[in-house]
């Protein structure tokens, strides 16, 4: 029996070893199946990206179409892949559905550009009061629930594009019916409303006490340029009324090369801003198709060109940004880009405005020149390890040398670069 008892010890004793020997050996395994990335479905991913992470584990297998993903290097649109993981091909593990992108190349930006905007419609901006024939201050437009950051869009059926069409109608309806009709966009929701119009007696005609404008001007900087589509984006954000904070409908703009002479430098509570003015003999010129929470979109014709960039680089997606130095490029004296090192300091991943990343000017030329980041900046190109990852967009009002920047990713798909699935 005790002979008995030191064999089965024995064998107790080299299966475990075997057992343990098996184990170290396929534990390498096991932390490549902890590192492999945690999808999110629809995530966006590059092709360069995909081919990593396919090794001995992994198996994919195309949900739309039979073309392996991986190897259409050069396809233009995105497709939806099926990702599965199995333990030595045989034992599933979990799948992940992706969505793998194009590679696409920009030529990165920097110029400084002067912007004109057109709005759909007339905004109102501010009220004032109407002075009748006997003397009394009237609130027209206010009483009948007119609100600053209405749009105007008719009235009496007649369409305004200008404040000269809003006075003119206005005066017209009251000289024929005392009274006009406005419809009005408010927080994307027509509206109608009923205005009793006032005959002032200081200008003489009949008024109903609204202040309006429909257009909007400034200097920004240009953030890319794609060559064979000649699409462009700048800026970054969205372009707002000064009076209303309220985002502009675009009916009408252009974009044309600015030139910069002067720097107001940014200090704690006081954004700084760069000085300039439009160029009349301009390199380039450009319509203005969109206005979105990630820039201004649309197509340019003429010469682009940045001194530090002769040909269009790669476009780096979300997942391929890294905290640690980049660059930005942006002019702070005429027509001249320069470049400036940069500190990506935090990855905001669930953010879905423009503030997709926050950065740090680290650059002491550009700290001794502007204290940081200034107003004139926005849609400063930021490239890091040779990709353009976004573009500069606000400034910290209480600290001028850190700032947000946005992902380039958001803003080709706002300038259609990608295909509509792939921005669902």
């Amino acid at each position: 029996m005790e002979g008995d008892t030191r064999v089965n010890t024995r064998r107790t004793v080299i299966f475990g070893s075997l057992l343990l020997c098996t184990f170290l050996g396929i534990q390498p395994l096991f932390q490549q199946l902890g590192a492999i990335p945690e999808f999110k479905e629809q995530s966006e991913i590059s092709i360069s990206q995909v081919s990593g992470i396919l090794s001995h584990v992994i198996q994919v297998e195309p949900v739309i179409g039979e073309t392996n993903a991986v190897m259409a290097s050069n396809m233009e649109e995105s497709e939806v892949i099926q990702v599965s993981y199995k333990l030595f091909g045989i034992f599933p593990l979990k799948t992940s559905q992706i969505e793998v992108v194009p590679d696409i190349k920009l030529l990165p930006g920097g110029q400084s550009i002067g912007v004109s905007l057109q709005a759909k419609g007339v905004m109102v901006v501010g009220q004032a009061a109407v002075t009748g024939t006997d003397g009394k201050q009237n609130y027209p437009a206010k009483e009948a629930g007119i609100e600053v950051g209405d749009v105007i869009l008719k009235i009496d059926d007649q369409e305004v594009k200008t404040d000269q069409d809003v006075a003119n109608a206005i005066h017209q309806a009251g000289q024929k019916q005392g009274f006009s009709n406005l419809v009005c966009l408010r927080n994307g929701q027509i509206i109608q409303k009923r205005i009793i119009t006032v005959y002032c007696s200081e200008t003489n005609r009949y008024r109903v006490g609204l202040y309006v404008r429909n257009e909007a001007a400034g200097v920004g900087t240009l953030t890319f340029y794609e060559p064979q589509t000649r699409k462009y984006g700048a800026l970054g954000h969205v372009i707002n009324d000064a009076d209303t904070n309220q985002k502009i409908e675009v009916a009408n703009g252009s974009v044309i090369a600015s030139s910069i002479y002067a720097i107001e430098k940014g200090r704690r509570g006081h954004p700084g801003e760069k000085v300039g003015s439009f160029v009349n003999q301009t390199l380039f010129t450009g319509n203005i198709e969109k206005n979105s929470i990630s820039g201004i979109f649309g197509t340019m014709q003429g010469k682009i060109l940045n001194p530090y960039f002769k040909e269009a680089i790669p476009v780096a997606w979300e997942a391929e940004i890294k905290e640690g130095p980049a660059k930005i490029y942006t002019v702070l004296d005429g027509e001249k880009i320069e470049e400036y090192e940069v500190q990506i300091e935090r990855i905001m991943h669930n953010r879905t405005d423009s503030k997709n990343m926050v950065i740090r000017v680290t650059d002491q030329r550009l700290l001794d020149k502007t204290g940081g980041i200034i107003q004139g900046m926005s849609g400063s190109p930021i490239v890091q390890d040779g990709k353009i990852i976004g573009a500069v967009t606000h400034v910290f009002v209480n600290d001028a040398t850190r700032g947000y920047g946005v992902f380039i990713q958001n803003m080709i798909k706002e300038a259609g670069l990608v295909s509509n699935k792939e921005a669902a």
